[in-house]
């Protein structure tokens, strides 16, 4: 789908959204007169220290302006911006800012989700999509923590090796499948079905703590992490 049409399917009642230099804003007009802020990254952009400011900037107006509102990402984008201006300026603190402005606004009582609908890689998938309270994704969204060549040069294990052990293992793998199994991504949703149905399925389940790694075991992706966790919390409360 594009994005056009994504946007029709989500908002039947209207919406201002624009794309400017890569990146979306706007609200949506949901049923019963209410609205949803919208906000993301658009046209495979990669996303850097300018972007990333805009992106908080805005988030963190919606969070001072107190209306509660559910906050909209829509991601489709590279990875981040591969520059030496931006890597000097240091881009991963200008990453993580911008997902620390999503966690607040859901601390805050903005129900924040993301919707998945193209790609998505390293540090601009951490600080979007994986910053957001729900993550969904849409049939043909690829996203990717790190893709295997990177994972090889990282980790000085072959192509072959890391192939064989993204097939024994989700953790090990990009795409839209494996990041779902491991609890990444909540729900994949039907592109044929009305979206705006769907996103209001998504907003009326009550907030909840992150519950990926629940998700994870569940789905088989993660059968470790949830039981980990647990026993590190335990051990840190007997101090």
């Amino acid at each position: 789908m594009t994005l056009d049409e994504i946007l029709a399917s989500l908002f039947p009642r209207g919406h201002d959204v624009s794309v400017s230099d890569g990146l979306i804003r706007g609200n949506g007009r949901l049923e019963g007169n209410s609205s949803i802020h919208v906000l993301g990254i658009a046209e495979e952009s990669a996303l850097g220290v300018d972007g990333a400011l805009i992106l908080a900037r805005r988030v963190l107006d919606i969070v001072r302006s107190g209306d509660g509102l559910p906050i909209l990402v829509l991601i489709d984008s590279s990875s981040q911006r591969m520059s030496r201006r931006d890597e000097l300026l240091g881009l991963n603190e200008y990453l993580a800012h911008l997902a620390k402005a999503l966690l607040l606004a859901e601390r805050q009582g903005h129900r924040t989700v993301g919707l998945l609908y193209g790609g998505s890689a390293a540090g601009a998938f951490i600080a979007t999509a994986l910053a957001t309270g729900t993550l969904a994704a849409l049939p043909g969204a690829h996203p990717a923590v790190m893709d295997l060549p990177s994972m090889a040069r990282v980790t000085k294990l072959s192509i072959d090796d890391l192939k064989a052990k993204a097939k024994a293992t989700p953790v090990f793998a990009p795409g839209l499948d494996n990041l779902a199994q491991t609890g990444a991504i909540h729900v994949v949703w039907d592109p044929a079905k009305s979206l705006a149905d769907q996103l209001a399925a998504v907003l009326s389940e009550p907030a909840t703590q992150d519950t990926r790694d629940q998700l994870g075991a569940d789905r088989g992706g993660r059968p470790k992490a949830k039981a980990i966790a647990a026993r590190v919390a335990t051990r840190a409360s007997h101090g």
